[in-house]
């Protein structure tokens, strides 16, 4: 008898709100060798109920239940019996998903479509400490956790106290659009834009509007 045959199988609850789901689970691992289905649970109190009673070496838990859901069993799971490896089966492998529930506590993640074998294969190496992701939560993962660009620098004020709708008419006036273009472009009267353009020769110290436009050039204006 080899020393695979003669070790204890392990032993594991699988949580699912799917009954569907949890009973093609408990078919398709219960089935396998070296495993052996403890209990099948429908949420998450229901999971540590059978935990509690079962004492499994691993919990299969999907993070979508009633009741108490998956991230919050986990961190149930992780505080009251902490020799119990979670490994997450669930349809989501968004990085808040991943993220939250390696935090709570689960040692493994995969998605609902890894077959049979992979789950098999984390659930034995979690509950020797290991963790296993599969590829699609690996992707994630490396993304959500990638060191952060360096942000850009923060616009610099406008120089001489004028406003972002005059440091907008003087880059059009560099730009060589007369008042009445300019007044078409950003929906205004003449009125108005004179207004702004005398306000803007005041705060610039400009005489005229070649000035103006000297002093936007200046500035990286325009």
């Amino acid at each position: 008898m080899t020393s695979q045959a003669a070790a204890a199988p392990l032993r594991i609850v699988i949580a699912d709100d799917q009954a569907s789901v949890r009973e093609g689970l408990v078919l398709l691992l219960g089935g396998l060798p070296g495993i052996e289905v403890v209990g099948a649970a429908a949420d998450g109190e229901q999971a540590l109920r059978l935990v509690a009673e079962h004492k499994p070496d691993a919990i299969l838990l999907d993070l979508h239940m009633p009741v108490l859901d998956g991230i919050g069993a986990t961190r149930r799971l992780t505080a009251e019996h902490p020799e119990v490896a979670v490994v997450v089966l669930t349809t989501y492998a968004d990085d808040g998903s991943v993220l939250e529930a390696l935090h709570a506590g689960a040692r493994s993640y995969l998605t609902k479509d890894a077959d049979h074998a992979d789950i098999a294969q984390a659930l034995h190496a979690a509950a020797g400490g290991l963790t296993v992701f599969d590829p699609r939560v690996h992707a994630t993962l490396l993304a959500a956790t990638a060191a952060p660009s360096r942000p850009e620098p923060a616009p610099a004020p406008p120089p001489d106290d004028l406003t972002q709708r005059e440091v907008e008419i003087l880059g059009l006036i560099a730009r060589g659009l007369t008042n009445p273009e300019i007044a078409a472009q950003l929906f205004l009267s003449n009125h108005t834009i004179k207004t702004h353009i005398s306000r803007i020769f005041a705060k610039t110290g400009s005489r005229d509007r070649a000035a103006a436009i000297g002093y936007a050039h200046r500035h990286n204006i325009g």
